[in-house]
């Protein structure tokens, strides 16, 4: 276990509201009335201020478990390094 705590705090106050309206808008436009273990489509949303040079990150989902969205992190971090590599030897 790690004593990193960044992303473990709350959604900062000042972004609460935009980021509960806009999940739950984007939440409708992908499941419509779908919840739960209904919905067809799984989001996440980061919001972090540019600038900031805490990393600090807030973030929002549709109810993905945090298990599920480390292992999707993971891979897509690795999809983004191997294409950043593939493109810096002109293969993209």
């Amino acid at each position: 276990m790690t004593d990193h705590t960044l992303g473990d705090a709350p959604i900062d106050p000042k972004y609460r509201k935009q980021m509960q309206d806009l999940a739950a808008g984007l939440d409708h436009v992908l499941n419509g009335t779908l919840r739960g273990n209904d919905r067809k489509t799984g989001f996440v949303l980061l919001v972090f201020p540019y600038g900031d040079e805490t990393g600090s990150c807030n973030y929002i989902s549709n109810g993905a478990d945090r298990k599920d969205i480390v292992t999707m992190f993971r891979e897509q971090i690795k999809r983004f390094e191997e294409q950043a590599a593939a493109e810096a030897e002109g293969k993209a």
